[in-house]
């Protein structure tokens, strides 16, 4: 990604040492005990390496598993132009796509706030960006204003997200939602179903994204360097398609 100023939680790659550095003669202060189960005659080293313990008298260690953190939140002003393409691509199986993007647009009806705009993405492994929204981009929400928010998402929420974004409108109904979703988030299932009459039934407006909303996207949310957006030849056939399935789904 090429955003400025977003923080992005990243692991490290750990790399093995070369056999070749292991197999070195006359150097056992440099020499690492592989991991096998039997490493009798292995030279002691003076301390384990982190996340490593002693395993019994014959100097093998037993490396703990380390307890990486959970990616975060990202939050910025424009997405990169290739993980639009594909993360926001509007085919039928999205294999590889397991992540959420959200742009979103914010007026709270006061001219000299202005318009609110930016993009959230999440990871699927701690909160996910229809969640985060209201904690990061609404932190001092106002009951006495009138929210207008309208999202554009890669994929509909699940039925988790559903539910609570449901819980939130009915709470505060100073707040009037649009989510206009390139696919829908594995719509075949009954739950999935559920949360999408949920949303409807607290009153937000919950629709797919057409062809036109594809090149929107492209030039307010994304780092496009003044490029025009090509859509996929099927994004009208794939809009059709989910149009159709959230229209029985809602009726």
């Amino acid at each position: 990604m090429a955003d400025k100023g977003r923080a992005v939680a990243r692991r490290k790659d750990r790399k093995e040492p070369d056999a070749a550095d292991r197999a070195k003669s006359g150097k056992e202060e440099e020499n690492i005990p592989e991991k096998t189960e039997n490493n009798e005659g292995a030279p002691a080293a003076e301390e384990p390496a982190g996340g490593a313990v002693a395993n019994g008298q014959n100097g093998e260690f037993k490396v703990e598993p380390m307890e990486l953190p959970p990616f975060e939140i990202i939050q910025g002003d424009r997405i990169d132009a290739f993980a639009f393409k594909f993360q926001f691509k509007n085919v039928e199986y999205s294999s590889g796509r397991n992540k959420t993007f959200l742009c979103y647009l914010v007026d709270k009806g006061k001219a000299s706030d202005g318009l609110l705009r930016g993009y959230l993405e999440d990871e699927h492994s701690g909160a996910h960006a229809e969640e985060a929204f209201f904690i990061q981009c609404l932190p001092d929400y106002d009951p006495a204003l009138k929210y207008t928010i309208t999202w554009y998402v890669s994929s509909s929420p699940c039925s988790a997200c559903a539910e609570k974004i449901a819980e939130v409108l009915k709470a505060r109904k100073n707040i009037k939602l649009s989510i206009f979703a390139a696919r829908l988030f594995e719509w075949e299932e009954a739950e999935i179903q559920a949360g999408m009459k949920s949303l409807n039934a607290a009153g937000c407006k919950l629709r797919v994204m057409k062809p036109l909303d594809f090149s929107y996207i492209w030039d307010t949310f994304v780092e496009n360097e003044d490029q025009p957006l090509n859509l996929w030849e099927d994004c009208k056939d794939n809009y059709e398609y989910y149009h159709e399935k959230l229209s029985e789904i809602l009726q």
